[in-house]
């Protein structure tokens, strides 16, 4: 169990990890340890100064006390020559101290000068890798998006594949699903409670009932003209008849003249 949770959680972190951000922590911790290290020679520095100064008195008050006990001995107190002088040489063993701490706190200043330095240039380093590393890191993203964009698999598209995979399935669904149902009306299985959709056979029927009723028609009208043009026939000639009998007594009487 323990090894699982682990695997699953260095997964998670491994997912949630990005490059970017881990190179830049390291760097601003790398920046925090090169302030700590010129603290550091910063104080080195200043304790050794404060020596400095203590040495230059020091010194300062054991040249003192050896003019006194030069005048104490040239006029004769032979007992403050001697308490001059021990005085001084107590003075002279803590300049002699301060010489050699002195010494000390200045090397450890210059090692940690020089691991200050040291320290700068891989800090620089480490700065000009970073950047390159993110730069790169962050074309490499890009060019592995715009991939998976082209390629359609990516979350994203892959998504919209999905719902244009779904809405080809419910199309080709709805489309089935109405080819069968105009099957079942055409064979008659289901009736059509509207009245508007009719089976092949009945719109057979109706067709030829349509097809009889246009010959009946057709023929009616024929016999009414064929009957009307007969009498139209009769009476043109009755009446050329007619006119033929009213024009011979009018020539009758122009033949007896000559």
């Amino acid at each position: 169990m323990g090894m699982i949770f682990r695997a699953k959680a260095n997964k998670a972190l491994d997912r949630a990890e990005d490059p970017r951000e881990t190179l830049d922590y390291s760097y601003q911790k790398q920046l925090e340890l090169l302030q700590k290290v010129r603290r550091g020679v910063a104080d080195v520095a200043t304790s050794r100064k404060r020596l400095e100064l203590q040495l230059n008195q020091l010194q300062s008050q054991s040249g003192k006390l050896e003019d006194q006990g030069r005048k104490a001995l040239a006029l004769g107190r032979e007992d403050l020559a001697r308490e001059a002088l021990s005085r001084r040489a107590a003075l002279q063993q803590q300049v002699t101290d301060l010489e050699t701490q002195h010494a000390t706190l200045q090397g450890e200043e210059e090692k940690l000068t020089l691991a200050a330095q040291r320290l700068q240039a891989k800090v620089d380093a480490f700065r000009t890798k970073k950047e390159t590393i993110k730069a790169t890191y962050t074309a490499a993203q890009a060019q592995t998006r715009i991939g998976e964009a082209f390629s359609g698999i990516s979350e994203e598209m892959g998504d919209v594949g999905l719902a244009i995979q779904r809405a080809e399935d419910k199309t080709a669904q709805l489309q089935a699903r109405a080819g069968a149902i105009d099957e079942l009306l055409a064979s008659g299985a289901l009736d059509d409670q509207s009245g508007m959709h009719k089976d092949d056979i009945q719109a057979e029927l109706d067709r030829l009932s349509g097809g009889t009723d246009v010959e009946l028609e057709l023929q009616r009208m024929k016999a009414e003209l064929a009957g009307g043009s007969g009498s139209g026939q009769q009476a043109l000639e009755g009446g050329t008849d007619r006119q033929q009998s009213q024009q011979q007594p009018q020539d009758t009487p122009r033949f007896d003249k000559q």
